[in-house]
């Protein structure tokens, strides 16, 4: 993996290569399997969204259970790169169609430290990841665009993320999907000691500890 720029200056990194391609491919080709044995149609997993310009495919760890070992196996990396003790939050699936968007917009607090992982090309064209130069201030509404605000483009090839900001920093993809349709997996973390550690774990964690009757 190659770190390109200054996360904390930026408020983003590119990490090249940060999964090899045959991770990449045989993640995607299960999950694809794991859809297909579900019996469901595609359509099913369609999901709208107020950053998206139409519906996309979308799949939840909580539906796909091995999307939980990149999110939580990713965090001593994650730890490494932020210089913070992390907590997974939750991730998500996504398959853009050619010519989608995603509009302009910033996350929600459990997304205080976030990677978009792109999986997969159907025909190799790179399709750029766009965020804000600026830290933001206060909280904007989604936009179909960055209007006056500088942002910068990072193109994206199959195995690349994007380290980003999500909650302090605007980001989108405001140049059509090149590609018949193109794979992404997004994964979320809180900074522990920070102010949205309650979002770890998606909020779903277990009070008490956990028992077991051994017999």
């Amino acid at each position: 993996m190659k770190v390109i720029g200054d996360y904390y200056r930026d408020g983003y990194a590119h990490l090249r290569g940060l999964v090899s391609r045959p991770v990449a491919h045989e993640f995607l080709a299960q999950l694809r399997e794991s859809l297909a044995d579900s019996a469901l149609p595609l359509r099913t997993f369609m999901r709208t969204g107020m950053m998206l310009k139409r519906p996309a495919i979308e799949v939840y760890a909580h539906q796909y259970k091995p999307m939980l070992a990149f999110l939580w196996g990713l965090t001593p990396t994650m730890n490494e790169l932020t210089k913070k003790e992390l907590l997974p939050t939750y991730s998500y699936f996504r398959v853009y169609r050619e010519g989608d968007l995603c509009w302009v917009h910033s996350d929600r607090f459990a997304c205080e430290h976030s990677l978009s992982l792109t999986l997969a090309y159907s025909d190799n064209k790179p399709w750029s990841f766009e965020i804000g130069r600026d830290r933001l201030t206060q909280v904007r509404p989604v936009e179909t665009s960055f209007q006056d605000d500088a942002f910068n483009a990072v193109e994206m090839d199959v195995g690349d993320a994007i380290l980003y900001q999500g909650v302090t920093y605007r980001h989108g993809r405001v140049q059509p999907n090149p590609n018949k349709w193109s794979a992404h997996i997004f994964l979320h973390w809180v900074d522990s000691a920070g102010p949205y550690r309650g979002e770890a774990f998606d909020k779903k964690v277990t009070p008490g500890p956990v028992e077991f009757e051994v017999i």
